[in-house]
């Protein structure tokens, strides 16, 4: 699934060094990353684009993951362990288990411009969905009074719970008896049984009027779900029509959302980054991140 922007080279080395500066090749190097043609995109979707950019935050995970990549002992154990563990657990659990393949989404920047707030901005609460180790919960956990997580993976739980996120159950999160200021489902849909319940349940769980979805989809929308170390279909199929990342984003929105109860807000283009191993310093894919509120004529059948 993750495919490596650079090998562990010399030649990678170099070519990371010149990303990381200031200088204008690391905009050159890193721009088909955020790049959005946006003539490409369908009418009501081209005004919603939020341009983003590579910065500081995102130059320092690169770094820090190019730093661990080159720890030898450490990344041959990790190989016997993911080696040994991968037929029987989920991936996402040998890598909490261990320790390993930190995610990053976005930046607080890139959160802020996105919701169009500043660094001040607060809410009350915040709902992620499939938090994994809690990093990414962590930028955007920064704005809110309260924080709840959910996660299937015990090592990843054992995560959050460092981290004082408030756990919530996967079937538990929907009946609370209070509904969140923000929901985050941040690359679980094409990973989920049910996609298109979760988005029902997500829709009659946000504050009325107020409540925003932020959702990042992997692009090309390949939909898989991890079962015992095993991919296998999942048991609701969503089928995104297009064939470059324009396509398929407008059609997430006039179709999979539209009928889902949702309106796009606002989407960016974003890499969607992993730490590496001792194959390749990182791993990128190609993520679209949406903000979404309740449609105005939305009906509970919707």
């Amino acid at each position: 699934m993750w495919t490596g922007k650079y090998v562990r080279s010399p030649l990678a080395r170099s070519l990371f060094l010149n990303m990381v500066s200031e200088d204008e090749a690391a905009a050159t190097e890193t721009q088909e990353w955020y790049r959005c043609g946006p003539d490409l995109l369908g009418e009501s979707v081209r005004p919603l684009f939020v341009q983003s950019h590579l910065d500081s935050d995102t130059k320092a995970f690169l770094k820090r993951s190019v730093d661990k990549s080159g720890w030898l002992f450490t990344q041959l154990y990790h190989s016997f362990v993911s080696t040994f563990l991968s037929p029987l657990v989920s991936r996402t659990s040998i890598n909490g288990f261990l320790g390993r393949g930190s995610m990053f989404v976005f930046s607080p920047e890139q959160f802020q411009q996105l919701l169009r707030v500043g660094p001040e901005w607060r809410s009350d609460r915040l709902l992620d969905l499939g938090a994994g180790d809690g990093a990414v919960t962590g930028v955007m956990g920064a704005h809110f009074r309260e924080v709840y997580a959910t996660e299937v993976s015990p090592p990843m739980k054992w995560h959050l719970q460092r981290r004082n996120y408030k756990l919530l159950g996967i079937d538990e999160w929907q009946h609370t008896g209070f509904q969140y200021d923000v929901i985050s489902c941040l690359n679980l849909l094409d990973r989920c049984e049910h996609p298109l319940h979760l988005l029902q349940d997500i829709r009659l769980s946000l504050v009325p009027s107020t409540g925003r979805l932020i959702l990042a989809a992997v692009l090309p929308f390949q939909p898989y779900v991890e079962v015992g170390g095993k991919w296998q279909r999942p048991n609701e199929h969503i089928k995104v029509q297009g064939k470059t990342w324009e396509e398929q984003v407008t059609n997430l929105s006039s179709e999979v959302f539209r009928k889902a109860g949702f309106e796009v807000e606002a989407v960016t283009r974003l890499p969607y980054l992993c730490e590496g191993d001792m194959y390749n310093d990182y791993y990128v894919l190609d993520d679209a991140v949406f903000v979404l509120k309740v449609s105005d004529n939305t009906s509970e059948s919707a």
